[in-house]
């Protein structure tokens, strides 16, 4: 595909049509109320959605794609000005409401840009989604892949989500007397607080911007803006920090869950509790373990971790662990690979582990690990060098964005700092 007829989730001049994977900060950077360069392309969820962050916009230039279609595009040749027709199909990517997968077709071949994604391999809608994906591949090959690399890395190995939402579930249910922070963004992690609710038998509490997210989504009504009426908080990560829990618990017993695929780079806590509070029923020393529904989880899958005296960090994540990453590429078995975050402190190229499962002898363009990543990496499996009073200082240091009207703090500072590509025939995007 020539460059200057498509960009994905990249919002300067110079491309024919725009598409946005998802709704989340580091997707949307350049994009604003006043931006009219061209037709954008969206998921229905995404375009719902679309009002809240970007009041003023004009939704005339929304075009709306419906997952698991083909549309297609008629554009121009930017070298010789004659027609060029593309097809897309969006893909549901797991991620977060309205995120979806982007599959290019044309005489270029096929071109698939994740976004960010999680490729579990169990339940009913990731089942769906790769039926989705084989069918629009139809046997064709994926000539270019633009991969959510956020964890490609050994290092990052946890449960599905729906294993994690037990987690937090018997975190909460160990604490009956505690009120209950959890963090989260201000799109994503729904489903975490509809399990809590379901099976806690309790309200949720969310501040009024998330109330109205809740609300057009669709969402049931177990979510309020109203504290008496439940001990179950979501907050804004901005406001979950050390200071404030230990605040809160000057006044009743409180403790915070963050719910993430980044680990904290502090010590697991030390100090002195009963076994029940660090020690929950879905953790065991032996090869594999279950829990409910039947689930076995490998021992070396990342588990619950005490990292402060009222905080708790639960391997919840919306993206792709380094299996699921290398089970997505083993099935669709790319020519050429290019990692879509890549200005993180911890990038790795996916060339680095996963070359053997591509199609061509691409080659990474590192020949090892960035030894910083690696440093990283090996602390956070070791479960971290930093103290736990090192805990604050790094989370007020975290850069705040503004979204939805709230300012949020960014929790996965390190790979947020680039993200979208322009689609071109090179196979190392601007």
């Amino acid at each position: 595909m020539e460059g200057g007829m498509i960009s994905v989730d990249r919002w300067g001049k110079g491309s024919q049509a725009y598409f946005l994977t998802h709704l989340h900060a580091d997707h949307t950077r350049g994009l604003s109320s006043s931006w009219r360069r061209g037709p954008l392309y969206c998921s229905r969820v995404s375009a719902k959605l679309f009002p809240l962050k970007f009041p003023d916009f004009d939704l005339s230039s929304l075009r709306v794609l419906n997952i698991g279609s083909w549309h297609r595009l008629s554009l121009s040749s930017p070298s010789s000005g004659s027609p060029a027709e593309v097809d897309v199909m969006p893909i549901d990517a797991l991620h977060c409401p309205g995120a979806v997968m982007f599959m290019f077709r044309g005489d270029f071949g096929h071109v698939l840009y994740t976004g960010d994604f999680r490729w579990e391999t169990t339940g009913e809608r990731s089942q769906k989604a790769r039926t989705m994906l084989l069918d629009a591949l139809n046997g064709a090959n994926v000539d270019v892949l633009y991969l959510d690399n956020t964890y490609c890395n050994p290092a990052y190995c946890f449960p599905s989500r729906e294993v994690a939402a037990q987690q937090v579930i018997e975190i909460i249910a160990s604490h009956p007397e505690h009120d209950i922070i959890i963090g989260i963004d201000s799109l994503g992690k729904e489903d975490l607080l509809l399990r809590i609710s379901h099976c806690l038998k309790t309200k949720i509490w969310v501040w009024p911007e998330r109330l109205q997210i809740m609300h057009i989504l669709g969402y049931p009504d177990v979510f309020t803006t109203r504290t008496s009426l439940t001990r179950v908080r979501a907050v804004p990560h901005y406001s979950f920090r050390t200071d404030t829990l230990e605040g809160l618990n000057t006044l009743r017993p409180t403790i915070g869950i963050m719910p993430s695929g980044l680990p904290w780079m502090v010590k697991p806590y030390e100090g002195k509790s009963k076994a029940s509070e660090t020690c929950l029923s879905v953790t065991s020393t032996s090869r594999r373990y279950n829990v409910p529904n039947g689930i076995r989880v490998d021992r070396n899958m990342r588990t619950v971790e005490r990292v402060h005296q009222y905080i708790y960090s639960v391997p919840y994540s919306d993206h792709s662990c380094f299996p699921e990453i290398k089970d997505f590429v083993q099935l669709i078995r790319p020519s050429n690979v290019k990692g879509i975050v890549s200005m993180s402190p911890w990038y790795v190229d996916p060339l680095y582990y996963l070359s053997h499962l591509f199609r061509s002898n691409q080659r990474p363009q590192i020949n090892s690990p960035n030894p910083e990543s690696q440093g990283q990496a090996k602390r956070v499996q070791g479960q971290g060098k930093m103290k736990s009073k090192d805990f604050r200082g790094a989370r007020q240091r975290a850069a705040e964005v503004n979204f939805f009207g709230v300012r949020i703090r960014r929790v996965t500072i390190m790979r947020r700092i680039h993200r979208g590509v322009k689609i071109v025939e090179s196979h190392d995007p601007d």
